[in-house]
């Protein structure tokens, strides 16, 4: 063992990986780490048996429509009908093929969207931190663990400050454990383990290293889900619904087809071929492809998010996101760019300018106009070494450029640090810490406690109304000297007038002690040091955001920590805060609920708040029936996040537990990505109300016409073979390309979609109807005509024939009428949908090869159609644009556009 103590296996018991767990304190090398990846596998819980390939096609034989249609292709066999009984045949295979590619495609996607969801480890290899997924840890990996942080992998601790960590979803115990890097003697129980951090489990305080004892089902959280069966996996409530609406569809159409057999048997038509066309008719009218293509498009619209930088971890978030209302969105890194430059400090009753941008440790430190050496200003020292010393970010040399681990404002501490001359590996290694007191949002501090050549030092930052109350004393010349009340006003009038401009604002505070000081000490009694305004510009996007935000009826509240001038000044920027209005956390506290219901509803801007006053905003806001979306970042935004209807977290600056805690996760932690998101709901919930649309309507069609032909005493207008067919040809291609047309123009020019209406309100039920009666009638007055009219051959057949030809086209017409609830085809135009366009292609030349190649006219009934009757069924079916172009002038249905952004 390299770098671990003796003690470190008596919680390792036999495992052969517990007895490789060598690790020097730099971590593991790269080639370590891939050699054991191969050895003990992925860093994963088998949540139990995949589905294969085969198993779904075969799964889809299951349908009893399908195996009573088999049997009656058999049957026809037996009877003498070989040739119609090969070509149903050959249709199912075909129809079971597709259902097949659907299925496999939803199940892919959905298992891809895991993988992307898939959490990430903060760990030291080759003597460096770094981020890799938690899947590919391995035994004797060091990981580091921070507040928030979830743990990836059973770990011994190797280190730890203060570390507490929430064992409640492993031993059920409510209280957080405190951690420690010692020895325990003999054999304890799972939550007496103290010296242990368990997979699943998560750190809500403090920080720590461990040294990955167990991956995989190896660890105790994967012992336990061994024991388990696999959990299956939840449907979104518009999957649900939409099984619900199938199921009662069919029951529907069967009724109806087992009404229309009998009716043909008793009319006299053959016993056989009713059964195998009811059954036919069946197999096209029922919906069955309905949940999987749902999800198809749920699926690739979250990919499609995903190429937006944001990853929807919560399917049923991509319903509602169409449905938001209010977005309660954090301020740096999301409406600004996070990218902290130190632009101005104060300290030893001074203020000095910094120059220099980014991450580039160089820039000129400077006092009214004249650059001055950080040497020879001892009070400015004492503050940069504050913020060297009270600091969990890393700053590194990548070549040809300089990069940050951590939090991008400790990153600016320790930039400006550098310009100042300062070695920060130097200095961090002369002066050991000992303890810390982590930064809480509600402390909005944070301490630490180091161990030099002089003694023992406290350095503490933060809000700077927090420090200032812990301060007694300042560096005034280079020495320390009383605090008295009028000094404290004038370092927070001078903390105002930067917050004013727009300046993030930090204090910096620090103590001499020669010995350790006690825990309920170290942050009284401390020296005010100075001051740092850092400059986070606003995002350059973030106003387009805003403004499509207001096109879209949504309302925006920038909801911070900061300071409240600072976050007044931001908003202006960005044209948020137009009436100046803003509430602080304090003015919070003191509103009972009726004046926050109120408040909610006139305020943009929310300024030091705790993650305990989102949560009473989002409560405000639901009380007043908004769908919100609650941005956060730190471990205790998650209750805030799970309240809010869509929990945006995170993905740069966002803890662990807030990711998990978020339905959606932001990749880049931009609020143009939050609106983007909004804006993909509402185009993947307008495609499946198109394909919805497009099929229910379709089958409504036909099963009208074959019920009005028996119920009118007429031959059946279609026979099995063509039923078949035109539920594979209109219902597969062209119906998937709807669920994945492009947006309509207005699409975030409308108001948010209701949550509690059905997918078919706004006389979206009417648009179908509409379709399928007009269809049916169409086809219908064809099959009079071209029977009664004078032919060669049996007229019933040559009529089945044109209003099979008839029916597929008029449905192929009525998929460009679906692209929109709204706007006219004419309007969108014929080529906005390439995929429609290349489906609809591929299906007319299958049926022109139907319709005019002999082999293939016997068995689906087909003839080469007169100019006049390919006139006729031209015409006919293209009356149906004109008919739903006027219902939709008509019954105007579908989201209404907004009359202003409020």
């Amino acid at each position: 063992m390299q770098g671990l103590p003796d003690h470190f296996w008596y919680t390792c018991g036999p495992d052969e990986a517990c007895q490789r767990m060598d690790s020097s304190p730099a971590g593991l090398t790269a080639t370590q780490a891939r050699e054991r990846l191969a050895e003990f596998g992925y860093n994963e819980i088998v949540s139990g048996e995949k589905v294969t390939a085969w198993q779904l096609f075969l799964a889809q034989f299951k349908n009893v429509l399908i195996v009573i249609l088999l049997a009656a292709v058999v049957l026809s066999f037996v009877v003498g009908e070989p040739i119609e009984a090969a070509v149903i045949l050959v249709i199912l295979i075909f129809a079971v093929t597709l259902g097949f590619i659907q299925e496999f495609r939803a199940e892919k996607s959905l298992e891809a969207l895991k993988q992307m969801a898939a959490p990430f480890a903060h760990v030291r290899r080759d003597g460096r931190e770094e981020q890799v997924p938690a899947r590919e840890l391995v035994p004797g990996d060091i990981v580091l663990l921070e507040s928030g942080s979830l743990v990836p992998a059973d770990l011994r601790l190797i280190e730890e400050f203060n570390l507490k960590v929430d064992e409640s979803p492993l031993t059920g115990e409510s209280m957080a454990v405190a951690k420690h890097s010692g020895p325990i003697e003999g054999e304890v129980a799972l939550g007496d383990r103290t010296n242990m951090a368990f997979m699943g489990t998560h750190a809500v305080y403090g920080r720590g290293a461990g040294v990955v004892a167990a991956t995989g089902m190896k660890t105790e959280f994967g012992k336990i889900a061994a024991a388990l069966s696999g959990v299956e996996e939840r449907k979104t409530p518009l999957q649900r619904n939409l099984d619900d609406l199938g199921k009662k569809l069919a029951i529907a159409a069967l009724a109806v087809v087992i009404i229309i057999v009998l009716l043909g048997i008793a009319r006299g038509e053959d016993l056989l071929e009713m059964f195998i066309w009811g059954i036919a008719v069946a197999v096209a009218v029922v919906p069955e492809a309905l949940p999987a293509v749902v999800t198809i498009s749920l699926a690739v619209g979250v990919k499609r998010m995903v190429a937006r930088n944001a990853l929807i971890r919560k399917l049923p978030a991509v319903e509602t996101l169409g449905s938001t209302t209010f977005i309660a969105t954090d301020k740096t890194g999301t409406l600004t760019q996070n990218k902290m430059v130190v632009k101005s400090l104060f300290a030893d009753d001074r203020r000095f300018a910094v120059a220099g941008e980014g991450y580039l440790p160089e820039g000129e430190i400077s006092h009214e106009g004249r650059a001055v050496s950080a040497a020879g200003e001892p009070g400015l020292m004492q503050l940069l070494q504050v913020g060297v010393l009270c600091n969990d970010a890393h700053l590194y040399h990548d070549g040809d450029q300089w990069t940050i681990m951590g939090d991008p404002t400790e990153a600016a501490l320790l930039v400006v640090a550098a310009k100042a001359g300062i070695d920060l590996e130097e200095t961090a290694a002369a002066h050991e810490r000992v303890s810390e007191i982590p930064f809480t949002s509600e402390r909005k501090m944070m301490t630490t406690v180091a161990r030099g050549a002089g003694g023992y030092a406290v350095y503490t930052k933060g809000a700077v109304e927090e420090v200032i109350e812990r301060c007694v004393a300042l560096v005034v010349g280079g020495r320390e000297e009383p605090l008295d009340g009028a000094m404290a006003a004038q370092i927070i009038e001078e903390a105002d007038t930067a917050a004013e401009a727009g300046y993030r604002v930090l204090a910096g505070a620090y103590r001499r002690e020669p010995q350790e000081p006690g825990e309920e000490e170290i942050e009284k009694n401390l020296v005010f040091a100075g001051l740092w305004a850092m400059k986070d510009p606003p995002r350059p996007e973030a106003r387009e955001a805003l403004d499509k935000c207001r096109q879209a009826g949504i309302r925006v509240a920038m909801v911070t920590g900061d300071h409240q001038k600072t976050a007044i000044a931001i908003a202006r920027e960005l044209g948020l805060a137009e009436n100046g209005q803003a509430v602080n956390g304090l003015e919070l506290e003191k509103m009972d609920d009726d004046r926050l219901d109120q408040v909610v509803n006139e305020v943009s801007v929310y300024a030091r708040v705790s993650p305990a006053h989102k949560l009473r905003i989002v409560e405000a806001l639901h009380r007043n029936g908004h769908i919100v979306a609650m941005t956060g970042d730190g471990v205790n935004d998650a209750p805030a996040l799970k309240q809010s209807d869509i929990g945006v977290a995170m993905g740069i600056a966002g803890t662990d537990v807030t990711k998990e805690a978020g339905a959606l996760v932001l990749t880049d932690d931009n609020f143009a990505s939050i609106v983007a998101a909004v804006e993909e709901g509402r185009i993947i919930f307008g495609n499946i109300k198109k394909y919805l649309m497009y099929l229910l309507s379709s089958n409504l069609g036909e099963i009208l016409l074959v019920s009005t032909a028996v119920l009118s005493g007429q031959p059946l207008p279609l026979t099995a073979i063509q039923i078949l067919y035109i539920n594979l040809a209109t219902d597969g291609l062209p119906a998937l390309a709807l669920s994945v047309d492009p947006p309509e123009r207005d699409i975030m020019s409308r108001q948010p979609r209701d949550p509690g209406k059905s997918i078919f309100a706004d006389n979206v039920w009417k648009l179908m109807i509409i379709g399928g009666v007009w269809s049916a009638a169409v086809n219908f007055g064809i099959f009079l005509w071209d029977k009664s009219g004078p032919v060669e051959g049996d007229p019933v057949v040559r009529a089945q024939g044109l209003v099979f030809i008839s029916l597929v086209l008029i449905q192929f017409f009525k998929a460009y009428n679906y692209r929109s609830d709204t706007q006219s085809v004419f309007r969108l135009g014929f080529f906005g949908n390439r995929w429609l366009n290349l489906s609809i292609f591929w299906e007319s030349l299958l049926l022109m090869l139907i319709v005019y190649l002999p082999f293939l006219q016997g068995p689906f009934g087909t003839h080469a159609p007169s100019l006049t009757e390919w006139l006729v069924v031209l015409v006919g079916a293209g009356t149906i644009f004109p008919v739903l172009e006027l219902a939709k002038k008509v019954l105007k249905p579908g989201d209404r556009p907004v009359a202003d952004g409020n």
